[in-house]
């Protein structure tokens, strides 16, 4: 089969690699559709000792089962491998699992190839009426939906009452403010720099974007939640000044380890601070139903590009000439 190989620092090589086997309680899936990750960049640009070269990367799928008594159902798959049996899976917070593994990383390849194998358990049906490249948008949506869901347990308030505010307007801010509108939010800011990823974002519905100066970003200490979707020391800054006494950060992003935040303010004012890992399965399963349904809105935000052409891809995204949130990369078997 073919696949695109991460093979070095900002390298990736469209290449033929053996076809998986899948094992017991496995089924192999022809992939149909797959989208770049910010881990994905994060490998790429030599910044993740988690996915050494070579290696297949992508974990953002949806495709077709092939073989067996599934064959030619149409799956999204969630990359999360649990075991199903520690405290944390038992009690529901099976992304805390920890025998977890996730594809593309090792030792499960990825799916920026013609076939990927999964866990049946792993699969989701998709509805005919939804496409593959949308079903792909499960994984990194869920990630925000996982978000905004801890964030109204730990307020405890109608999502309705509260001011939100998501810092990036990449496919995980996005994801988040999507996610918020779904549980209810009706006041809803996206903080986005990229002149062309904001004018690529004006017309999704159920929130609104605008640059970090513009006077309609919400004044300090008077939002209730911030998602911090890009994970630098600056921007854990800026949600440290944005969030009201009481408030909640959720912080998503893993752009950087250290700094940014104001401890002193936090603690004195009770700002809660809620780092997340990825989605639990309940939440992966909720996201594929708001897709499915239609509850995140026409999913417009996508761009798709060939698997053969990946490597330009990363390119792009790397030199930020990318406007949508999210590039879709389709193999050629479809």
């Amino acid at each position: 089969m073919k696949a695109l190989v991460y093979t070095g620092v900002e390298t990736l090589e469209y290449r033929e690699v053996p076809q998986p086997a899948p094992g017991a309680g496995e089924e192999l899936i022809r992939v149909m559709a797959s989208g770049i990750c910010g881990s994905d960049m994060h490998a790429y640009m030599g910044h993740d000792d988690r996915r050494p070269a070579p290696l297949i990367l992508g974990h953002e799928a949806a495709g077709v089962v092939v073989g067996g008594p599934d064959d030619g159902r149409r799956v999204t798959l969630n990359p999360l491998v649990t075991c199903n049996d520690c405290p944390a899976c038992i009690s529901g917070r099976t992304n805390l699992c920890a025998k977890r593994q996730i594809i593309s990383m090792p030792p499960r390849e990825g799916a920026f190839a013609d076939f990927v194998t999964m866990p049946r358990s792993n699969l989701i049906t998709v509805p005919d009426a939804t496409s593959l490249s949308h079903a792909a948008l499960t994984e990194p949506v869920a990630c925000g939906w996982h978000g905004a869901r801890l964030a109204n347990i730990a307020l405890n308030l109608p999502m309705s009452e509260m001011c939100c505010l998501v810092i990036g307007g990449g496919a995980i801010g996005v994801g988040a403010a999507l996610s918020l509108a779904a549980q209810g939010a009706t006041n809803i800011t996206v903080i986005e720099p990229n002149d062309i990823r904001r004018e690529c974002l004006q017309n999704v519905s159920g929130f609104i974007t605008c640059d970090p100066t513009d006077s309609i970003v919400p004044q300090q200490g008077s939002v209730d939640i911030v998602i911090d979707a890009v994970g630098f020391a600056a921007t854990r800054k800026t949600s440290c000044a944005y969030v009201r006494p009481g408030g909640v950060i959720v912080h998503i992003g893993l752009g950087e380890a250290t700094g940014g935040l104001d401890i002193r303010r936090m603690t004195l004012q009770e700002i809660q601070f809620i780092g997340t890992y990825t989605y639990t399965a309940a939440d992966f399963i909720a996201t594929a139903d708001a897709i499915f349904s239609g509850q995140l809105g026409p999913l417009n935000w996508i761009e798709s590009r060939p698997l053969a052409d990946g490597q330009g891809a990363f390119r792009d995204i790397r030199s930020n000439r990318v406007a949508a949130p999210k590039i879709i990369l389709i193999p050629e078997h479809t």
